[in-house]
């Protein structure tokens, strides 16, 4: 973010400048946000058309930015389209709009203010409704449309549209909505004093007409006899009427059940906007069960519409997100839609430390033949988080499908080699690449001289350990080559019990490994074997020989045995008065084999 040149005051100048420092130490803190807008729009007492170009581009410029990093703030956008039109006028107003509800195409309260304006600032009645038309379009299914419905209703009466204004009741009558009920009451005392024709399509009509001349003439009573008479033009409008009364009747009851259904969840939803501040279980709970219930009923455009209103509230979490997309690859067609969605939650909502998103994307971008996209995907994952062991693998195994082992293991190679891996992620890409050649070359002596090679750089990663002495136990073997097999088996597990520097706690949890491979595969020797481990990794300390050298500072078990018997039991530290003196910890080493957190050297522990 470059710096901005502030206007006003110099007290003006000093405090925008501070926020904006704020803001820039972490660009994803809300509140610091907040604040530095709150106070350019204070600058100079309120800007207006007379303030000094400084501060009006300054502003502008923290409006963008801050639109940009939280572009679903639909109050922002209406209150910065109102610093434009105090500052600029109705177009640089109206192209806030335009940028907000691109941004937040569904949102009702935007949408509402956008024609709202547009009528108070526009005299072309058709532009007006072209607007109000592109709203219906993209909130009317909203089960809290009603501010906007209520809003292009009102403007069709200033303008004594009589037509126009049944024909948005005609088509708010079956949207199930909070407030369905006193549309229909309108639409049915408007129905009364329309033409038949208005009411029902033709064929429908035709329907109902034929209906009732089917049903014979009537029978007049005249004096003392019954003469029976065809039905003149006004019985039958008449008839017509009360039959097109209760087919409006059947459709409030479908709506009405349609609400009903829906309010269930519509009820649990407590906070229908987006905010920065996490929602609660109960509320994710319920917009999971609100998407099952409309994807059921089958309505693409209705479940479609209910997932973007979930989107905003829970912008943030890539579960919807992939849940969305994953919805939307089972539609025929929808692939546009798809990429869409991917590209809305990769570059701008979902947190670039949660990149699941961001691998589904690569993989639906190999899929459609995108192949460089997809790298290119990757690769931007791994400039903001480097040394990410999951996106490495990922693009590994996609230049494997594509360009072969080769291709595959030079991504390996190269990660490896970089300076931004850290030890523990080169550990797990030198195990997978290792897997590799087992698995897809079929090569297992390669494979483990890729372990053997590389073992003295990663004494530390677990992973790797685990990785090859899995290795090591799933090769296939015969009465004939068990016993070769054994001792490799057995000398991974020697180098990790005495040359890894892994924390007993993990030792032990690999022991069980092998200890099961005793059982299962070993000779007649075994069960001695089976419960010379057992002592060493569930015995008390005291009988831990191997652990026992392993803390003393030689090495050496009888070194901690004789401390064991000079500390009444306990192992104590072998303390090194040169090595005190340096200011180094003499407790560090036996925190580090227990596989606890070392004392800092001042022997203060820090509080939260």
């Amino acid at each position: 973010m470059a710096d901005l040149s502030f206007g006003g005051s110099d007290e003006e100048n000093a405090e925008l400048k501070k926020l904006y420092a704020e803001v820039l130490e972490d660009t994803d803190s809300f509140d610091s946000w907040e604040k530095l807008v709150r106070a350019a729009e204070r600058v100079e007492g309120g800007l207006n058309r007379n303030s000094s170009p400084q501060s009006i581009a300054a502003t502008r410029d923290i409006y963008d930015r801050f639109l940009a990093k939280f572009p679903l703030l639909f109050g922002y956008w209406k209150k910065y389209a109102d610093l434009e039109f105090s500052i600029a006028g109705t177009e640089a107003a109206e192209m806030v709009y335009e940028r907000g509800v691109a941004s937040i195409t569904n949102s009702v309260d935007l949408w509402t203010n956008y024609c709202v304006f547009k009528v108070e600032t526009s005299h072309d009645p058709d532009v007006i409704r072209e607007l109000y038309e592109r709203g219906a379009r993209s909130v009317g299914l909203d089960f809290l449309a009603h501010p906007f419905w209520d809003q292009y209703l009102e403007f069709e009466e200033r303008l004594e549209a009589s037509d126009k204004i049944f024909a948005i009741l005609d088509r708010v009558v079956h949207i199930p909505m909070h407030q369905y009920a006193r549309y229909f009451e309108r639409y049915r005392q408007l129905a009364q004093s329309r033409p038949l024709s208005d009411l029902l399509p033709p064929d429908t009509l035709a329907q109902f007409r034929a209906d009732i001349q089917s049903e014979g003439p009537t029978t007049v009573q005249a004096g003392g006899q019954q003469i029976k008479a065809d039905k003149g033009e006004l019985e039958i409008e008449r008839e017509m009427r009360t039959r097109i009364d209760n087919f409006h009747l059947e459709i409030f009851n479908r709506t009405q059940t349609e609400t009903t259904k829906r309010w269930t969840y519509e009820s649990e939803i407590k906070r229908p906007y987006f905010h920065v501040t996490e929602l609660d279980e109960t509320q994710l709970v319920n917009w999971r069960k609100y998407l099952d219930f409309e994807e059921a009923e089958g309505d693409y455009y209705r479940a479609q519409f209910l997932y973007e209103r979930c989107l905003v509230t829970c912008a943030f979490y890539d579960e919807f997100w992939l849940r969305y997309a994953r919805w939307m690859f089972a539609q025929p067609g929808k692939d546009e839609e798809v990429r869409n969605i991917y590209q809305r939650a990769s570059m701008l909502y979902v947190p670039i430390a949660r990149p699941a998103v961001r691998l589904w994307y690569a993989y639906f971008e190999e899929m459609s033949d995108r192949v460089d996209v997809a790298q290119d995907i990757y690769k931007a994952i791994l400039v903001n988080l480097p040394g990410h062991i999951e996106t490495i693998i990922s693009w590994a195994n996609l230049q494997r499908r594509q360009g072969g082992l080769g291709a595959a293991i030079e991504v390996y190679k190269s990660q490896i080699d970089s300076t931004e891996c850290d030890i523990y992620a080169k550990a797990a890409l030198v195990a997978e690449w290792a897997r590799m050649l087992w698995k897809i070359k079929g090569s297992v002596e390669e494979a483990r001289q890729v372990f053997q090679k590389n073992q003295h750089w990663y004494l530390d990663s677990k992973r790797f350990w685990i990785n090859y002495l899995q290795f090591e136990l799933e090769q296939p073997t015969s009465a004939e080559t068990e016993q070769t097999q054994y001792v490799r088996i057995k000398q991974v597990y020697e180098d990790i019990r005495r040359k890894s520097h892994l924390p007993p706690l993990t030792i032990k949890d690999i022991s069980h490994y092998y200890m099961i491979y005793l059982l299962e595969r070993g000779t007649k020797d075994a069960a001695k074997e089976y419960l010379t481990v057992d002592q060493e990794v569930n015995g008390p300390f005291y009988v831990q020989s191997i652990n026992k050298a392993r803390l003393a500072e030689d090495n050496r078990e009888a070194t901690t045995n004789r401390r064991l018997a000079m500390e009444n039991g306990h192992p104590g530290v072998e303390i090194n008065e040169a090595a005190i003196r340096k200011g180094e910890n003499p407790y560090t080493k036996y925190y580090q084999q227990q596989g606890e957190q070392p004392l800092p050297v001042n022997g203060q522990v820090g509080f939260p």
